[in-house]
């Protein structure tokens, strides 16, 4: 089965792909800007990423123009924002999985809680304020009794 990584055009069909010329496909191979593969007897041969890459290549130096040095650069940038990007998933759903985890082993923690109810001591509960503004403080003896 075919994927865009399957390294199958050789360089004068990758370079018709491209638009571009084989020796430009040989010099970005050099430069490091389009790496592809290589076959057993040490042909070069293009995924669909590499076609792609090269456009790409092409459109930065052509529409914007970007140079070489540049475009090796935005490249790498690129490369890197995918590999961390896909890193970010993979925490993304590490995270979720001991979320769940954590979830999981809080519910049976709970469900194994006794349920009985538990006998608390009553208390006397005493409420002190002063009785006039400027008087001591004193305890009232005729409020009801918490509990009673």
């Amino acid at each position: 089965m075919l994927d865009d990584v399957s390294p199958v055009f050789v360089i004068s069909v990758a370079a018709q792909l491209s638009g571009l010329h084989p020796q430009t496909l040989r010099a970005y191979d050099k430069l490091g800007l389009v790496s592809p593969d290589r076959a057993p007897g040490r042909g070069r041969r293009y995924s669909s990423r590499d076609i792609s890459q090269l456009r790409e290549v092409q459109r930065l130096s052509q529409e914007h123009g970007v140079n070489l040095a540049g475009i090796k650069r935005i490249l790498e940038l690129e490369n890197q924002v995918a590999a961390l990007q896909q890193r970010l998933g993979e925490l993304a759903h590490e995270l979720e999985l001991v979320h769940s985890t954590a979830a999981r082993r809080v519910a049976e923690a709970h469900a194994s809680h006794r349920r009985d109810l538990v006998p608390l001591r009553q208390s006397t509960v005493a409420v002190v304020w002063p009785s006039q503004p400027g008087q001591p403080l004193g305890v009232r003896s005729d409020l009801p009794q918490f509990g009673q």
